[in-house]
């Protein structure tokens, strides 16, 4: 007989104890397959929530609450347009855009709308003083930051409000509308309308956003100033700074150049789902390390206990010419299948199990990552063999007449 058939004559003769004897590995694995998938979507839905979000900080009044992220400008208290320019000229490492809102009760058309002026980036640019002072304190960004990094490109169109809370060009005589107010109106892309005294072109229609940005109709932030003689103030300014810099200390540096302002991080809004991410990483590593002294133990010990049981089988085999070489490939291609049918078996129930509850858990969408599957896989059979290493040794260095010895 082979050393491969004996390996399946083995497992096929006692099929149970190869299954009792790798199923800690077997949940292990499952386990961590499940937790992994479901962890990786789930952070990798809260990015995508960051990035559709666009700003990440936000510079409010002292008074402001913040109930809402994107109602946080609509609580009716201004600040002073001027800190957009203190924002700049500080030259705080990790800001890449800052836009100021305004936002003040208007009709169009009959209609109850709210106007949000915004300042578009290709005026801050602009701005003599600034391109002055860049020489001495522009904003610096981390090479890297890809998520904060905004170009031109990027800014260009109406959908730009939508992805990052930014435009590039509007001029003082147009507007866009919201999704809600486009279809509660008869108004549409290149019309003319009146809101506060004053005749706008329509530069666009935003898509739904399922935000109170559906509502508001967009128009330059110096243009709402003047209609509602509120002068250069603003409800907020939305800052979108590298995400390693607003996690960190560019919150408390802006705090300290505004001390009368109230400025928050989107971090805060996230918080939550960022602190169970990271409890569900903990938790795979934890059960990693329950897969490795659980499942090793376990394994170690019934290869340990067949060895024990079949002592009179192996010294047959060494007295027909088997030598301890033979013995040992034989435990250890023994552990080998088991670790394999117990690591695949396991990825196969977990990423089941994380398809099945991924929405559930976590509210996300969960589709099978290979690579996590195949690394599950390759820990479950090294597991294997290392357990079995020493079982195996011990069994080729029986000695054949002291097995038949025994009764």
């Amino acid at each position: 007989m082979t050393l491969r058939s004996i390996i399946w004559s083995e497992l096929r003769s006692r099929p149970w104890g190869a299954l009792s004897s790798s199923l800690a590995i077997l949940l292990g694995v499952a386990a961590l397959v499940a937790i992994r998938h479901i962890t990786f979507f789930s952070e990798k839905e809260v990015s995508q929530q960051l990035a559709q979000l666009g700003a990440n900080i936000l510079v409010l009044p002292p008074e402001a609450t913040l109930q809402d992220y994107y109602a946080a400008d609509q609580n009716g208290g201004t600040i002073p347009e001027e800190h957009v320019s203190e924002i700049y000229l500080a030259g705080l490492t990790g800001i890449e855009q800052v836009s100021p809102r305004l936002n003040v009760p208007a009709d169009m058309g009959g209609i109850s709308i709210t106007l949000t002026g915004i300042l578009p980036q290709s005026e801050l640019e602009a701005q003599t003083t600034w391109q002055t002072a860049t020489m001495f304190a522009a904003p610096k960004g981390h090479e890297g930051c890809e998520k904060a990094k905004l170009t031109t490109a990027q800014l260009e169109g109406t959908d730009a409000l939508v992805t990052h809370r930014a435009i590039q060009n509007l001029k003082p005589d147009e507007v866009i509308l919201g999704a809600d107010v486009a279809s509660r109106s008869a108004f549409d892309t290149g019309d003319t309308v009146e809101i506060l005294g004053k005749s706008f072109k329509i530069l666009g229609v935003l898509p739904v956003t399922g935000t109170v940005d559906d509502s508001r109709v967009f128009a330059h932030l110096h243009t709402v100033q003047d209609a509602s003689e509120s002068g250069p103030v603003c409800n907020a300014i939305e800052v979108i700074g590298c995400c390693e810099d607003a996690a960190g200390d560019l919150v408390p540096q802006l705090r300290k150049l505004l001390p009368n302002t109230k400025v928050v991080t989107i971090s805060q809004v996230v918080q939550t789902q960022v602190g169970v991410n990271r409890l569900m990483a903990n938790t795979s590593w934890f059960v990693l390390a329950v897969l490795v002294i659980v499942g090793g133990t376990s394994l170690a010990g019934a290869i340990t206990a067949n060895v024990r049981e079949r002592r009179r089988e192996i010294g047959t085999l060494m007295a027909l010419g088997a030598t301890p070489k033979f013995v040992r490939r034989l435990f250890l291609g023994k552990a080998l299948v088991l670790g394999l049918v117990a690591g695949t078996l396991g990825s196969l129930i977990g990423l089941s199990v994380a398809i099945a509850a991924g929405p559930v858990w976590a509210g996300v969408t969960v589709s099978p990552l290979p690579a996590t599957a195949f690394l599950a896989i390759a820990v479950a059979t090294g597991l294997s063999l290392l357990s079995a290493w020493w079982p195996a040794r011990k069994a080729a260095a029986l000695d054949p007449c002291l097995c038949f010895q025994e009764v």
